[in-house]
């Protein structure tokens, strides 16, 4: 189901696209926005990951540097049948995390040493399985292109009445509705995307540490602060706030139109059910490296 409503979704984001496209230009128009669509997605597919790391000075790590995380991420990774992803720290107060990459094979997590320090060994399991998640479910490539398209139609929407073909289906007033609607339309249908997205990636990481109600704990515990320490990295590049496990702007925690996180009180709701229903009985993960320094 969350498949198919991410399929519907996405669709729904292209089609969106193309009329903008169409309401500038007529079909000329449209087909530019497509080829516009496509060069973007393919420059996002290459590049994505190195910038988002680089937007919040990521800095890698390795089995020596930092072994318990190393470990850690190394044995979660074989019980969701991925390779071991690159792995950094974010030096940050703020309690959060988020994966990216085009593939399973060139994927990366990142970690912040605020949330290394909170956490119990499970509870950081618990989050570094959700994000494993979401490289097992391609969700990094999904929001890259969802962010793409997003980002062409404010960007044709930006220039509207320097592309807008007076001849055409939209002429004068159909720049003036592409710039006021078109924006709004593209982030509500990005976010959806994205809520979906974290709802599954719970599911599926508490299955893979095997313990839904240490995830519960960890998107307990991070909400509680997540809101109050600011991440200037975020504030400064809030287009990557959908990347990370919990919204990394401050101010913004409940489930609202433009909000890119669901409300983290269904999210451990619905991990506390998962629990109940005795899918994933451990309460530990499978993994339990000794715990060392964290790089």
């Amino acid at each position: 189901m969350n498949y198919a409503k991410t399929a519907l979704l996405l669709a729904a984001m292209t089609g969106l696209f193309l009329a903008v496209g169409y309401l500038l230009g007529g079909a000329g128009g449209a087909l530019v926005a497509f080829l516009v669509a496509l060069a973007m997605n393919g420059w996002a597919w290459w590049n994505s990951d190195k910038m988002a790391l680089r937007m919040h000075n990521a800095e890698p790590v390795t089995r020596a540097g930092a072994p318990a995380l190393y470990g850690m991420v190394e044995q979660l990774a074989r019980n969701a049948g991925l390779p071991t992803p690159k792995i950094y720290i974010i030096h940050s107060e703020q309690p959060n995390a988020f994966a990216t990459g085009r593939s399973p094979e060139t994927a990366a997590v990142a970690a912040t040493t605020g949330l290394i320090r909170m956490l119990s060994e499970d509870e950081l399991a618990g989050v570094m399985a959700h994000e494993l998640a979401h490289i097992r479910n391609r969700d990094t490539l999904i929001m890259t292109v969802a962010a793409t398209i997003a980002g062409a139609i404010g960007f044709l929407a930006q220039f509207a009445f320097f592309f807008r073909d007076n001849r055409g289906a939209g002429g004068l007033i159909g720049a003036l509705l592409v710039m006021i609607l078109a924006p709004i339309a593209a982030s509500v249908v990005q976010m959806t995307i994205s809520r979906t997205r974290e709802y599954a990636a719970d599911r599926a990481g508490a299955e893979i540490c095997g313990a839904p109600l240490a995830l519960a704990s960890a998107l307990s515990k991070i909400a509680g602060v997540a809101g109050r320490i600011e991440m200037p990295s975020a504030e400064r590049n809030p287009s990557s706030a959908h990347l990370f496990i919990m919204n990394p702007l401050t101010g913004r925690g409940a489930d609202k139109l433009f909000s890119t996180h669901p409300n983290p009180e269904n999210r451990i709701k619905a991990l506390e059910e998962m629990a109940g229903r005795s899918l994933g009985r451990r309460t530990s993960p499978a993994t339990r490296p000794a715990r060392g320094p964290w790089g």
